[in-house]
C-alpha cells in the first residue's frame, strides 16, 4: 500500500509563490508515474501537472504553463510542485497521486488513471 502525504499549501497574497511537496511511503515510486490535481470549491477534480518516472517527460494544464514546474526526487521519494505567479483563481485544494502505469500523455492527464491519492493541501490565494 502507499500513502502519500502532501505539505506546502497555505494563504499567499496574489502574484506569490508556493511550493507543495509530496512525500509516498509504503514502496518505492521511483517507476509511478506522479502527478497533481486540484479541486476548488463545487468544481469537479481537475489535472495540474504530471511527471514521469525519471522527470525526463512532463506535462501541464494550459493555464500553468510557465508559471508551474513540477519535479521530483526519487531517492527522497518526493515530488514538487513550484507555483509562482499565483492569483485568485488557483485557490483549490491540491492532490498528489500516483499511478502504475507507465507514461503516457493522456494517462497522465486523467483522474482515473490514478491509483493512490493523498489526503490533499489547501492552497489559498488573495487578491
Amino acid at each position: 500500500q502507499v500513502q502519500l502525504v502532501e505539505s506546502g499549501g497555505g494563504l499567499v497574497q496574489a502574484g506569490g509563490s508556493l511550493r507543495l511537496s509530496c512525500a509516498a511511503s509504503g514502496r518505492a515510486l521511483s517507476t509511478n508515474t506522479m502527478g497533481w490535481f486540484r479541486q476548488a470549491p463545487g468544481k469537479e477534480r481537475t489535472f495540474v501537472s504530471a511527471i514521469s518516472w525519471n522527470g525526463g517527460r512532463t506535462a501541464y494544464a494550459d493555464s500553468m504553463k510557465g508559471r508551474f514546474t513540477i519535479s521530483r526526487d526519487n531517492a527522497k521519494n518526493t515530488v514538487y510542485l513550484q507555483m509562482n505567479s499565483l492569483s485568485p483563481e488557483d485557490t483549490a485544494v491540491y492532490y498528489c497521486a500516483a499511478t502504475s502505469r507507465g507514461w503516457n500523455s493522456i494517462v497522465a492527464v486523467t483522474t482515473a488513471s490514478y491509483d493512490y491519492w493523498g489526503q490533499g493541501t489547501q492552497v489559498t490565494v488573495s487578491s
